[in-house]
């Protein structure tokens, strides 16, 4: 296909609304860094910075052949896990936790890249075994293929991205058709250990969480279980949910978020941008990104269901799911109706990691999308 045709054939359907979010997401950046007050803007331009080789490398993603490089899967596989493991060796720890490599004087983070790896990886694999994805020996070997990078992205810790690929596990089985004997012997043991989880937070000390998440970690379960208003655990959810409040139907304003603009809110241009949207744009802007969240999650599924092979099928249902995933955990700690883990909002909170691995992920699907068959979804 030549490059005129390939413009021509590329959904704008996906594409318009992930501009848009992004943009939006710089405004906002913008916002909850102050740079109306004086400021350094560095964040703020940073983001754009981001976005624009995020936009080149989407495209560089629509080129590539990924049916071929399909073929190394086990080698990216392996470069993923290597990464994983420098950056515990060699990584720096910010905030108390090791999850970025510096190369000169940029900083990475591999577990942001592995969402897209695993993803693609785990969709051959998957492709390869799909005639016995329901042979138990299959199943264990392909869980284990992902709870590699899980153990090793929450020694870190990043819970976040360990449940991201957890997500993405559990939507590819899905698309490949597990049993659903699987699923209801999955749900049977998952719902007692959440249940357990529950309870042991709350022993001093715990019997076996502590061994396996991180203090910070318990503390956010704990104080979820149990919010103590005024307590310093719960500080950063009771003022996210006070700012989504206080901007009511259409919001205060850009720049006018009181919470926002006196720095009452806890990593507003990341974790908790969320917050600032509630509180400068109201109900009306929450709904509207959420909106546009949901229309790249659709347009992914829509492509996934008119795709010709299984293994494309599988890239871009994973993909869907990442991003889903993501939204609702992001918006889930910002109203308190999830425990307080750190997530991005894709293509809205800052971050240069995120926005590329967000970005490679629909230059994929866009890639994909040129080469599905006609159907009943086409040109909707």
């Amino acid at each position: 296909m030549d490059t005129k045709k390939l413009f021509y054939n590329l959904d704008y359907w996906l594409i318009v609304p992930v501009f848009i979010l992004s943009i939006f997401g710089i405004i906002c950046i913008g916002s909850a860094t102050h740079i109306n007050l004086g400021e350094s803007p560095a964040t703020y331009y940073s983001q754009m910075v981001w976005f624009a080789i995020g936009i080149a490398i989407m495209f560089g993603a629509i080129f590539l052949n990924y049916q071929f490089l399909s073929q190394y899967y086990l080698w990216l596989y392996v470069i993923n896990i290597l990464l994983l493991i420098a950056v515990l060796i060699v990584g720096r720890n910010v905030n108390g936790a090791t999850r970025w490599l510096y190369i000169g004087g940029l900083g990475i983070q591999p577990s942001e890249f592995a969402k897209i790896i695993i993803i693609f990886c785990l969709a051959k694999l998957i492709d390869k075994n799909r005639q016995e994805i329901n042979n138990i020996s299959i199943l264990a070997f392909i869980a284990a293929f992902v709870l590699i990078p899980i153990f090793l992205i929450q020694k870190q810790p990043s819970l976040s991205a360990s449940l991201v690929l957890l997500a993405v596990l559990v939507v590819e089985l899905f698309v490949a058709g597990i049993n659903y004997k699987y699923i209801l012997i999955a749900l049977m043991v998952i719902i007692p250990i959440l249940a357990f989880i529950c309870w042991d937070v709350q022993n001093e000390p715990p019997i076996i969480v502590n061994k396996l998440l991180a203090s910070h970690q318990i503390t956010r379960i704990k104080t979820f279980l149990n919010p103590v208003e005024g307590s310093n655990e719960y500080y950063q959810t009771i003022k996210s949910i006070n700012a989504i409040g206080s901007g009511k139907m259409m919001g205060k304003g850009l720049y006018q978020g009181t919470l926002n603009q006196l720095s009452y809110l806890p990593e507003p241009h990341n974790d908790f941008i969320f917050s600032v949207i509630g509180e400068e744009f109201g109900f009306i802007g929450c709904i509207s990104v959420l909106i546009l969240e949901f229309f790249v999650v659709f347009r992914c599924i829509l492509i996934a269901v008119s795709c010709r092979d299984s293994f494309s099928q599988l890239i871009v249902a994973g993909i869907a799911g990442m991003i889903a995933f993501q939204v609702f955990v992001n918006t889930g700690v910002a109203t308190s109706i999830l425990p307080n883990t750190g997530m991005s909002l894709p293509f809205v909170s800052y971050g240069g990691s995120s926005m590329w691995s967000n970005m490679a992920s629909i230059g994929l699907v866009l890639n994909i999308g040129l080469k599905r068959s006609k159907s009943l979804f086409e040109g909707v």
